[in-house]
């Protein structure tokens, strides 16, 4: 039996539920590019899919529709995979396991990939049905977007006729999305070296961080642990010789970590465990508001000789996780409340080598995102290290005048009784790099209530899937011209 059986829309959950069973995180689109192409044969629908893992499904305008503009609907076909601690689930080859809690649905131990499974489900549900009136519908579903958009950017967009554009990969329903940040993933490493050290063994885990996306959620006050992790080992080397045999925190540069763990030799094992406590208890003071649940813990072992950092670069791991930069560099001088700039220091993870460390800059200024890039191309090279570029993706500048913008706004009103929020949204959305391929796009990004996207704990309403299927449907019978 479905686990989804009997939500409403019973189409949108249906494909949902087969979306949730196909492994789909970033870099593992094939199948669900095919299961989109399936869809689309099996309905004598065109389509084309590209080397991206990108898919294009057209359908024909239904009568009385003719001479209406074409519309896309736009989504995209990858999740981000995390699974909570304990979780053995290989996201790579297992699909999800649905919970159904009241209004919410969520995803046993994982992420749920609401973002964006859900605008998947809404774009097939109106592709299937023969009860709907819209105009001529280029469904757009892109691969590879949580990491750098890499299908929008790969894409090919000759072929599209549409030139307005309901991008479905917004989390906040009532809000209307007219611009977004840009942003570029740095990738950083540091050089070490190791040597033989003895000493007692020490296992460190700071968890039960709440994370959430590095976007949405940077202003919100949560810690991150990885940064957390350097103030441990800075106050415990302000008491004692230790070296480090190994970091690891966080695992997605979008995400902000909620748990890191370190193993070190030191010279005695109660210190390690003092300062655990101590920071435990300065950690609930600072922390109890915006992230209750942030813990530490040290597990003190036996007396070992290891191979581990050498003093400089235990020394040096313990300064750059310390210092690095993170957070919220500058809010909207326009928008109140709205964050312009800021800074995720994503991954953190120590090879027989080097330090890798991983950051994400985002910022609807191009001239703050460039500062901030040569500040962490600086601060990395302060401890020897080097700084790569990858996934560079433009802002979604807002536009003065969209036709699109207004019928949306009228049509929630309309429905609703109440004008809905336009808001500018500190995240990635695909709208800027396809505007910058479709000349004169017009377009908007709405979706449903999700919450705590990018973490297991990730969730939404079923009642809030509702009323989009009905907003976007409803929008798409008033396109007659």
């Amino acid at each position: 039996m479905s686990v989804l059986q009997g939500c409403e829309p019973e189409a949108v959950f249906r494909f949902f539920e087969e979306i949730c069973g196909i492994p789909h995180g970033s870099f593992h689109t094939d199948a669900i590019s095919e299961y989109c192409v399936q869809f689309a044969s099996a309905r004598g629908l065109w389509h084309k899919r590209d080397e991206y893992n990108n898919v294009l499904i057209v359908k024909e305008g239904t009568p009385g529709y003719e001479q209406a503009d074409t519309v896309i609907l736009q989504g995209h076909l990858d999740m981000v995979c995390a699974c909570e601690p304990g979780c053995d689930k290989d996201m790579s080859r297992e699909g999800l396991e649905l919970v159904v809690d009241g209004d919410t649905v969520s995803a046993r131990g994982t992420t749920l990939g609401g973002d964006d499974g859900i605008a998947v489900a809404i774009i097939l549900a109106v592709l299937d049905s023969d009860q709907l009136q819209h105009p001529r519908i280029e469904a757009l579903l892109t691969s590879d977007e949580e990491v750098g958009m890499l299908g929008a950017k790969g894409l090919d967009a000759e072929s599209l006729q549409g030139r307005r554009m309901i991008n479905i990969d917004s989390e906040e329903e009532g809000v209307i999305f007219t611009s977004c940040a840009g942003g570029i993933t740095l990738p950083c490493s540091v050089p070490l070296v190791r040597e033989a050290y003895e000493g007692v063994r020490c296992t460190v885990a700071i968890q039960g961080g709440l994370g959430g996306h590095s976007g949405i959620d940077i202003g919100a006050g949560r810690a991150n642990s990885n940064q957390l992790m350097g103030q441990y080992l800075t106050e415990l080397l302000n008491r004692q010789d230790i070296r480090l045999v190994s970091v690891e925190g966080g695992g997605k540069d979008n995400a902000i970590p909620g748990q890191t763990s370190a193993v070190l030799l030191a010279q005695a094992g109660e210190a390690a465990e003092a300062v655990a406590q101590e920071l435990a208890a300065q950690w609930k003071n600072a922390y109890g508001a915006f992230d209750p649940d942030i813990s530490i813990s040290a597990e003190i072992g036996e007396r070992e000789r290891a191979q581990a950092l050498d003093a400089d670069g235990t020394r040096k791991v313990a300064d750059f996780l310390f210092l690095a930069p993170t957070g919220v560099v500058q809010y909207s001088p326009n928008i109140p409340g709205l964050v312009q700039t800021s800074l995720n220091f994503g991954i953190a993870k120590t090879t027989d080598t080097a330090l890798q460390a991983v950051f994400l800059v985002r910022s609807s200024a191009a001239s703050e995102k460039t500062m901030l890039v040569r500040k962490v191309e600086r601060f990395a090279a302060s401890y020897g290290g080097t700084v790569q570029y990858e996934n560079d993706y433009p802002a979604w500048e807002y536009r003065q005048t969209s036709a699109l913008r207004d019928l949306m706004s009228a049509l929630f009103a309309e429905l609703y009784g109440k004008r809905p929020e336009l808001q500018a949204i500190h995240a990635g959305l695909e709208c800027g790099i396809l505007c910058g391929k479709i000349s004169g796009l017009d377009c908007v990004s709405i979706g449903p209530a999700l919450a705590d996207v990018h973490t297991p704990r990730e969730r939404f309403s079923i009642a809030s899937v509702r009323r989009t299927w009905e907003y976007v449907t409803q929008a798409l019978g008033r396109m007659r011209e």
